[in-house]
């Protein structure tokens, strides 16, 4: 398991890939030391559509987990084509 860790407006959230679905981990405002959300094991985060619904109002941390996820995910493919 590989733990990326994502800073967007003053939030930081903690997550992983598992399977190609994006597991969150941690959620926190830079600013506090309390996290507003943890999961302690990978199988019990929730993945980002659901935290997405869960806090609306963090949709640019949220947007930008998932623009590192595709230019993680296109780069994996493009160093893979062509090879066998």
């Amino acid at each position: 398991m590989s733990e990326r860790c994502t800073e967007a407006v003053g939030w930081v959230a903690r997550w992983s890939l598992d399977h190609h679905c994006v597991r969150i981990l941690l959620v926190r405002n830079e600013s506090e030391e309390d996290p507003l959300f943890s999961a302690a094991v990978l199988a019990a985060a929730p993945d980002l559509a659901e935290m997405r619904e869960r806090y609306p109002k963090l949709s640019e941390l949220w947007d930008a987990i998932r623009g590192e996820y595709w230019a993680e995910f296109f780069t994996v493919q493009e160093n893979s084509c062509g090879t066998i």
